[in-house]
């Protein structure tokens, strides 16, 4: 018995063949869309970079306030202030002030013993009474020769007389006016002793004087009104003439310290850039960090009128009333100047000062006619101060330009780019300063 065929049709094999070329085309399209898509997206994102300007923040530059200030620190000292050193050798006898002590001018502070001065004086006491009595015995002395001279005189012309009536003879006469020039002569020499004895006499006042001065220099007394700051000495002591003693003071051997501290000073380095606006009469307000929230007033007492060429910097006097002592020699203030600008500078964020091999510049954004966009434009600006948030323009600009904050590297001369406003209202180059800080 036979067995039976098995015969497949053309259309079921025509069906496995669609069914297969499906399969195959839709794993193709399965991984070809995707990619398609990514490459789309891809060169979309491109384009898009491509003609999208860079976003940049501007602010207006704007004018410095007219009234301006700088604080510089300084130290407080006194207005006057000497050491008092002795000009007498010997021990201290005693002693009147002690440190803290106010004393006024001429005040006794201490007495020296000092006995070789008094000896010192009591001989040119002795002496000044010798050259007096020297020349008293001088003085008798011309009085006798002016009065035999006044003798030879008289009896020269009487033997004129008697010679020309034939009572005397000639050489009894020649003998006479002999002896009256020979009086003469005595009288010139004795004054010239006497005017020796008058010298000797002012020589020995003066050394009298002299040793009296130094005799008086026992008493030591203060040159000024003030208040004692340092006392290097004790009774018994002893003192040398050229200053120096036992006491080791912060001076040396300085016997007393006096300061005149109702009135104090600080003496200031103003900068270069501040210099201009100091004038002496200047109103000034000083801050000590010991006396929270006072404001102590002084002027402009003093200024050198000329700037140290190595700092740069010009020396100011500050002078501050004290009378209640709260301020203290050495204490460490700040000293606020304001001073009036007519035409102050123009300020922009501190952040948007470009320095490089070029100099200083700042990136203006220009307006492009008939577009949105924004053209830079890089001017060369003259700085001024630079208070780090802030920096004054001296030269570059009139006022009217759009400066970038924090430029980048798109930030270039000619490159075109989208300007937005700073968050500040675009008028505080202060506010720009302080944001560009925080990026």
């Amino acid at each position: 018995m036979s067995q039976p065929s098995h015969h497949i049709s053309p259309g079921k094999i025509v069906l496995v063949l669609f069914l297969l070329v499906a399969i195959v085309v839709a794993v193709g399209l399965a991984g070809y869309l995707p990619k398609k898509q990514r490459e789309e997206s891809a060169n979309a994102l491109a384009a898009s970079e491509k003609y999208t300007l860079p976003v940049v923040s501007v602010t207006r530059v704007r004018r410095a306030a007219q009234d301006s200030e700088v604080m510089l620190p300084g130290s407080i000292s006194a207005l006057v202030e000497a050491s008092i050193y002795a000009r007498a050798s010997g021990y201290v006898k005693k002693r009147y002030v002690d440190m803290g002590d106010r004393v006024k001018a001429g005040q006794l502070l201490a007495e020296i013993e000092a006995p070789e001065l008094d000896q010192q004086v009591a001989q040119a006491r002795a002496v000044l009474a010798q050259t007096q009595q020297q020349l008293g015995q001088g003085r008798a002395s011309l009085l006798q020769t002016q009065s035999q001279r006044d003798l030879a005189k008289i009896t020269s012309e009487r033997y004129v007389k008697l010679v020309a009536r034939g009572a005397v003879a000639l050489q009894d006469a020649d003998t006479q006016q002999a002896n009256y020039k020979t009086s003469e002569a005595l009288v010139s020499a004795q004054e010239a002793n006497v005017r020796a004895a008058e010298e000797n006499v002012r020589q020995s006042q003066a050394n009298l004087d002299r040793v009296l001065a130094l005799q008086d220099y026992k008493n030591v007394r203060a040159p000024f009104t003030g208040i004692v700051t340092a006392r290097n000495v004790e009774m018994g002591s002893l003192i040398a003439a050229n200053g120096g003693g036992q006491g080791t003071g912060a001076n040396g051997s300085e016997m007393y310290r006096i300061a005149q501290i109702d009135t104090v000073r600080i003496l200031e380095n103003v900068p270069q850039a501040n210099a201009p606006g100091i004038v002496v009469g200047m109103p000034t307000e000083v801050n000590v960090v010991e006396y929270p929230g006072r404001k102590f007033m002084g002027k402009v007492a003093r200024s050198s009128n000329s700037l140290d060429p190595n700092s740069r910097t010009m020396l100011v006097e500050v002078q501050v009333n004290n009378r209640d002592g709260k301020l203290l020699p050495g204490m460490y203030a700040n000293v606020r100047f304001r001073s009036h600008r007519d035409v102050p500078p123009f300020l922009v964020p501190g952040d948007a000062v470009i320095a490089g091999a070029a100099g200083n510049r700042v990136a203006v954004a220009l307006d492009e006619p008939g577009q949105a966009s924004k053209k830079i434009h890089l001017v060369p600006v003259t700085m001024g101060r630079d208070f780090g948030i802030a920096t004054e323009i001296l030269a570059g600009l009139d006022g009217s330009e759009f400066v970038v904050i924090n430029p980048g590297d798109d930030v270039r001369e000619g490159a075109l780019v989208k300007a937005e406003m700073s968050s500040d209202g675009g008028g505080s180059a202060t506010g720009a300063g302080r944001q560009g800080a925080k990026k």
